[in-house]
């Protein structure tokens, strides 16, 4: 697949026979499958779903046109209805009625994802009456009303389910409704509204995303994100309804990324007509059915290509974190952005580890309260907590340090001066976030300055670096790190009393671990070893202590 598209099929899609006048198709949304039924089913249905395992061929006595045809969650039982009136459910399965509502419909929606049933009610359609469905319970939810566009009198409009869509964004449920406007020349587009719509309380307006343009559309969503398909420019438009423009009340969003089409496709067909050495058929992407809006979900947005999309580090970064599988791409942005940051602004820098850190702080924060929890015991309180998940965007010290920071400071046609104070914008953004500083990142800038003769920056960062042994002392970090590189570096200050303090802090770790306060000689430390008997003298080190 190009890099140069941010939308794609799947590599895997679902293949069926075309609707003709022996066959008919019909889409489940609940277990996303196709069922392809040819002469009432006397002559095969074949079902196909996302994967083979939901895959499966049968026939049908012919008892006339099948209407609709789905199996239960499981493919335990199959329900097909012949007429308008009537279901039948083979092996002699029956329904049980459990709860009823009286109330006037003009049409329904149901979300399987949420199991939330809307009906449209009233002369235009535009009250709708949702209702929640757990286990074998029905809850009637607040009714609430879309706000239809203004027309000229006197002409009216009324609400359709073709401009109405449910979906869960950011783990809460919207209505998403489709507004279009007049034709006159003035007129600001099309617009998709999304109303918020909570298990309790009443359904409100909250977001606005503009679409600029008239026309056909569908809309689905993917990974959080609001896709608009425009069928006559075959182009679709991405929206993220956390980055936000607000207008009073309101949230209002432009798209994030440029419109585009889905990346061309060509498929291998199947089935009778198709010769063995026929090569691959380009696919026309378009919008046609709406069969295809339902299953759209299956056109994944591809987050490499965004990056020359999005310029502004810090609105890229805020898109980035809130993806699926957004780890590699973000390191790869932090790289990108450093290579190239000599000729650009650190504030960008800082911008995009503050970004990265307030994220990782937060799952730390979230660990260490469900550790707690955890360890106070079976309470009310422990209870209600889970473990927090760690997402791809949680950005930690060492996926930095290895993939990014150690690479960086080895980089031939990088200022040094930016080095280092990109290694140090990082310890400060830890440090703002209260984030304990791991020993690797202190040696790499130790090491940088050394490099680069840059002793008068060391002795100053060594000052504060021995407060930091303390700190790392005091959490226990302190026996896995490097004596070697700390006394290199106190010794290119030439500042004696500091080489000593150093120097005396790695000999009380040496004697708590192994009760000796030398040094092992995988440490390679005979050369310090040596310099401090001559300046101090040798009954200045630390004796074994004996019996």
């Amino acid at each position: 697949m190009s890099d140069e598209f941010y939308l794609e099929l799947s590599e895997n899609p679902v293949q069926f026979e075309n609707a003709s006048s022996v066959n008919n198709v019909f889409f489940d949304e609940a277990n996303k499958q196709v069922f392809a039924v040819r002469s009432g089913g006397a002559t095969g249905v074949v079902v196909k779903g996302p994967d083979d395992k939901s895959s499966v061929a049968f026939r049908m006595d012919d008892k006339g046109e099948v209407k609709c045809i789905k199996f239960s969650l499981g493919n335990k039982i199959l329900a097909v209805q012949r007429t308008t009136k009537s279901v039948v459910l083979p092996d002699k399965r029956t329904l049980k009625l459990l709860k009823s509502q009286s109330i006037n419909v003009n049409w329904y929606m149901y979300c399987p994802e949420t199991a939330v049933l809307l009906l449209s009610t009233t002369v235009q359609g535009n009250v709708l009456q949702p209702f929640a469905f757990k286990s074998a319970t029905m809850s009637k939810m607040s009714k609430f009303e879309i706000e239809l566009p203004a027309v000229p009198k006197p002409a009216k409009l009324s609400l359709s389910e073709r401009d109405i869509a449910v979906a869960t964004i950011y783990d809460q449920l919207y209505v998403m409704y489709l507004k279009h406007h007049s034709r006159a020349t003035n007129s600001p587009g099309a617009e998709v509204v999304l109303y918020h719509l909570p298990r309790e309380g009443t359904c409100r307006k909250t977001h606005v995303l503009k679409l600029n343009t008239t026309g056909k559309f569908a809309l689905n969503v993917v990974d959080n994100l609001v896709v608009v398909h425009h069928q006559s420019s075959q182009s679709s438009l991405i929206y993220d309804i956390k980055l936000r423009e607000l207008d009073g009340a309101l949230n209002v969003h432009q798209p994030v990324l440029p419109a585009q089409s889905i990346n061309p496709y060509k498929i291998h067909l199947t089935g009778p007509a198709a010769a063995p050495s026929q090569a691959p058929v380009p696919c026309e992407l378009c919008i046609l059915t709406d069969e295809l809006i339902r299953i759209s979900s299956s056109v994944p947005v591809k987050l490499q290509p965004t990056l020359k999309l999005l310029r502004d580090k810090g609105k890229l970064m805020d898109f980035l974190l809130r993806r699926r599988d957004c780890k590699m791409v973000i390191l790869s942005v932090c790289s990108q952005m450093l290579t190239e940051g000599d000729k650009g602004n650190l504030s960008v820098v800082a911008t995009v580890f503050d970004k990265l850190n307030q994220v990782y702080k937060e799952y730390l924060d979230a660990e260490q309260a469900y550790t707690a929890a955890m360890e106070s015991g079976p309470s009310r309180s422990s209870t209600s907590y889970k473990r927090p998940v760690r997402t791809q965007a949680v950005i930690d010290q060492s996926d930095m340090y290895t993939h990014v920071l150690s690479d960086f400071t080895e980089k031939k046609g990088v200022k040094h001066k930016f080095i280092i104070a990109v290694l140090m914008e990082y310890i400060r953004s830890l440090n703002q976030f209260q984030i304990p500083v791991q020993h690797y990142l202190y040696e790499l800038v130790i090491k940088t300055l050394v490099q680069h003769n840059l002793f008068y920056m060391l002795h100053q960062f060594l000052h504060a670096c021995f407060c930091a042994l303390r700190f790392i002392r005091s959490v226990g970090a302190h026996d896995n790190i490097s004596a070697r590189k700390f006394l290199d570096a106190a010794r290119q200050t030439n500042d004696t009393m500091l080489f000593y303090t150093i120097f005396r802090f790695f000999e009380q770790r040496n004697m708590r671990l192994r009760g000796n306060p030398g040094f092992n000689q995988g440490e390679h430390c005979e050369e310090h070893v040596a310099y401090f008997k001559q300046v101090f003298g040798e009954n200045a080190l630390m004796k074994l202590a004996t019996a």
